[in-house]
């Protein structure tokens, strides 16, 4: 069995080809040097070297070819130590992580992203697009490490979350809408408006939101239109289908024809949380989570209802 030991040895003697100043170099003896050599092309079962007493010793063909190789094997060997040791620290291996579309806008998953590939930048990350519903069943099932979710009252065994954001809603009008001109609209205003909502399955969405807004404003209020995310809700109000409640960071994707304005009587905040598995065994998992509980900047205000959509 060929070992790493006389990988070098021979490397070494192939850069000087002279035994007694490899052996002089490597501070062995050398015979010992000879030996090991001799072992090697035994292993092999070919001759690596051309010894000659009157001349310096050369490689053979089949020396020309090994060294290639055993200089790659090395090298090799040299980055499996470091990643071993790397992965040991939590600062190599691979990370698998779901996040909502308001992790973007909120700035939690580039922030998070970014921090973490400083600190880890051998780490292969994964990232996905999915809602919550969708990532607690990933997390319970090991498709994903990490999830950025809204969250929830209660989690599947073994998962568990950590709120690190929370931000206010806004209303999102047509620009031809008559409250563009109010500082803040109260929820009455909003009687008889169509609403526009995300609404992504019977557990997951704004339909709950909005019956609370309406409620406030001593009306129902029930979604007209129902789309698949908050884009999609600012783009029909500001083509005039009608109204959306949406977080606070959406005004980052702001798009000609929408005004958005605060809601003077209803407080209620969205958060997101970082979702993992309770018993995670992963350092580098651990390390991102770590990073996403840290870079999560998040906000409360006393008083206030959290939303978990």
């Amino acid at each position: 069995m060929i070992d790493s030991r006389q990988l070098k040895l021979f490397v070494a003697l192939a850069e000087d080809l002279h035994f007694a100043r490899t052996a002089d170099r490597l501070d062995i003896a050398q015979s010992v040097l000879s030996q090991q050599i001799k072992r090697l092309e035994t292993d092999l079962g070919v001759r690596l070297l051309n010894r000659n007493k009157r001349a310096a010793i050369t490689l053979t063909d089949a020396g020309d070819v090994f060294l290639v190789e055993a200089k790659a094997a090395l090298r090799q060997l040299e980055r499996a130590d470091r990643v071993g040791r790397l992965a040991a620290r939590g600062e190599a291996g691979h990370v698998a992580l779901g996040y909502i579309g308001s992790a973007v806008t909120t700035g939690l998953l580039p922030d998070t992203l970014r921090a973490f590939r400083m600190a880890s930048p051998d780490v292969r990350m994964h990232v996905v697009a999915m809602e919550t519903p969708t990532q607690l069943e990933r997390l319970s099932d090991g498709t994903i490490d990490v999830g950025f979710i809204r969250p929830r009252a209660h989690y599947p065994d073994g998962v568990t979350a950590r709120v690190v954001q929370s931000e206010r809603l806004l209303i999102a009008l047509p620009a031809d809408s008559p409250l563009v001109r109010v500082k803040a609209v109260k929820a009455s205003q909003l009687r008889g408006v169509s609403f526009i909502a995300p609404q992504f399955n019977e557990v997951a969405g704004f339909a709950e939101d909005l019956a609370r807004l309406g409620r406030v404003g001593g009306f129902d209020a029930q979604p007209e239109y129902r789309v698949n995310d908050f884009i999609t809700a600012v783009s029909m109000a500001s083509a005039g289908y009608g109204v959306a409640l949406v977080p606070q960071s959406i005004q980052g994707f702001a798009q000609p024809g929408v005004v958005f304005k605060p809601l003077s009587d209803f407080e209620d905040q969205v958060e997101i949380a970082v979702a993992y598995r309770v018993r995670e065994h992963s350092p580098c998992v651990r390390g991102f989570i770590d990073t996403a509980l840290s870079y999560g900047g998040l906000t409360k205000r006393p008083g206030t209802r959290r939303t978990t959509r």
